[in-house]
């Protein structure tokens, strides 16, 4: 890997670092472009990159077999390690005939329960000795970083044998209690379907696979999870009812009860989730939480996933959330606004209106000043 020989790349992963952004764009007639808060925004608006310029830094960043495949497949995932201080996530992509990139940034320490914010019944998830745990949310919503938060909370606390299936991988986890096998799509398996088949037969007691994209993965996957290993999996799904209506969905109708009962037989929780942004600057999560609860699995294997969001309404005790109750409860504690809360919330209804006084906005206005001005 050769970014580092390219001054003008290390300029702009500088430039991320420093303003704490997550993504960077590099596009043909356009200034190389950061997502920042969640916002996409110029560094320099007075520099457009030229074709000739988004094709240096392909070949800068790119094996040359890796470059081979972008010229050959118009498209190619890639990633690398920078500085000892992230990981970037990349794809080299085709647009209008020309060569772009987009970069995400991996930093290398992986941020623990509190930094996050997760709730506390996340703690419950590092202890199940088996079951089927789905991550969901869009793209760019924290997926990845939660689940690398609960596996290093388990390496740190459990003598076990976690095997990772990622596509690229992102967050490296270092061995301190358990053994970890990372595995790569491309690179250590060729797809995800195989590298599930063969977590199997590695002795593993904890298994991520970073993304369920074909019946046969979420297949294996609940057979791995009903056969007695902890199951960790993602999917681009908006709320719980849908991602398991998505797993179920994706079968063949004549196979579609058997699978609601291995998913009903296996699932241990469902977890969706967003961020927002601050309103002292960052972004934040939000969550909706689903446990499997009888009442769950009943639903589940009825096919009456509908139904599930008045379990969770109903479901507090036990460390269930609604995402409105997430979001109330930020808003409550002046974290995002009410605003903010209603664009992603499905039943703004729901949601607990602040109290409008004008001491809390003053200061309020003033953390956001001093937050903005201090990247």
């Amino acid at each position: 890997m050769n970014h580092a020989a390219t001054p003008f790349i290390e300029r702009q992963l500088t430039a991320l670092w420093n303003t704490g952004g997550t993504d960077l764009l590099f596009t043909p007639g356009t200034p190389p472009l950061a997502r920042i808060d969640g916002t996409i925004a110029a560094f320099d608006s007075a520099v457009e990159l030229l074709p000739k310029e988004t094709e240096g830094i392909a070949q800068a960043l790119l094996s040359p077999q890796q470059f081979e495949a972008l010229e050959r497949d118009k498209e190619v995932d890639f990633s690398f390690e920078w500085q000892d201080r992230a990981r970037f996530r990349g794809n080299a992509f085709h647009t209008r005939g020309r060569i772009a990139l987009s970069l995400r940034m991996i930093p290398v320490e992986i941020p623990t329960f509190e930094a996050l914010g997760l709730p506390p019944v996340f703690e419950t998830f590092v202890r199940l000795p088996q079951g089927f745990v789905l991550l969901t949310g869009p793209t760019g919503s924290g997926k990845t970083t939660t689940i690398a938060s609960i596996l290093d909370r388990i390496n740190a606390e459990r003598a076990c044998h976690i095997v990772t299936l990622e596509d690229p991988i992102e967050y490296v986890h270092r061995r301190r209690k358990a053994a970890i096998s990372q595995r790569e799509i491309g690179a250590d398996s060729h797809s995800f379907a195989r590298g599930l088949r063969s977590a199997l037969r590695e002795d593993p007691d904890v298994v991520l696979v970073g993304e369920m994209r074909d019946p046969e993965s979420i297949g294996t996957a609940l057979t791995i999870a009903e056969t007695g290993h902890l199951v960790f999996a993602s999917l681009h799904t908006n709320d719980a009812a849908q991602s398991l209506d998505r797993i179920v969905d994706v079968f063949p109708a004549e196979s579609q009860a058997q699978v609601r009962m291995q998913l009903a037989g296996s699932l241990a929780a469902v977890v969706s989730q967003r961020l927002l942004p601050r309103i002292d600057g960052g972004r934040v999560a939000a969550f909706e939480i689903l446990l499997a609860t009888n009442a769950v699995r009943n639903l589940i294997r009825e096919g009456k996933t509908r139904q599930v969001r008045n379990v969770i309404l109903t479901g507090q005790r036990q460390g269930m959330l609604t995402l409105e109750m997430s979001l109330s409860s930020l808003v409550r504690d002046g974290v995002i606004t009410y605003d903010e809360a209603v664009e992603h919330s499905l039943f703004a209804d729901e949601i607990d209106k602040p109290v409008q006084r004008p001491e809390l906005v003053e200061v309020a206005g003033r953390r956001n000043w001093a937050g903005r001005a201090s990247r």
